[in-house]
């Protein structure tokens, strides 16, 4: 059996996925997903919104509290839950950061930790037989919100396309 990687999560990829109805993909790819207190704390704030999912009782998603604080003062620009986020990656080493924000991208990249955005899951759950197409995924994630680059538009598309599913 395969081992799964240590992922850890930020919050817009969860809401995302919650609003889509695709947060079990999550589980389909990566098997565990780890969180932070404080990404838990940010996607409990949308407990009156249609998409919303009680998170608190899967056994797949670990929400875990980071040991060291220290590292957050320095990480001025980003969320509580984009600066957790990395500093959690960090602390477990782990594989892979699912996060959406440039922002948080670039310092995520800049420490060295490895990254996929919610578009990446969708397209790694199509690599692994859990999803059939992803660009009809990407357009609800645009009306629901997400801003997406027209290039990464067409990066899916040209995926799909290669695949035989346009």
């Amino acid at each position: 059996m395969q081992r799964m990687p240590k992922v850890v999560a930020d919050t817009t990829p969860l809401i995302l996925l919650s609003k889509i109805s695709k947060f079990d993909i999550l589980k389909s790819v990566y098997g565990e997903i780890i969180i932070s207190r404080g990404v838990f704390e940010e996607y409990e704030r949308g407990k009156q919104k249609k998409y919303y999912i009680d998170i608190s009782h899967f056994d797949w998603i670990k929400i875990v509290d980071i040991t060291n604080r220290k590292p957050l003062e320095f990480i001025v620009d980003l969320d509580k839950g984009e600066a957790e986020s990395i500093v959690l990656a960090e602390e477990i080493k782990a594989e892979r950061l699912i996060i959406d924000e440039i922002r948080g991208r670039n310092f995520a990249k800049s420490k060295g930790l490895g990254i996929t955005g919610t578009i990446g899951v969708l397209l790694k759950a199509k690599e692994r037989g859990f999803l059939q197409e992803v660009l009809p995924l990407v357009f609800e994630l645009k009306e629901k919100g997400m801003w997406i680059d027209d290039a990464l538009i067409e990066y899916v598309r040209e995926i799909e396309e290669q695949a035989g599913n346009t």
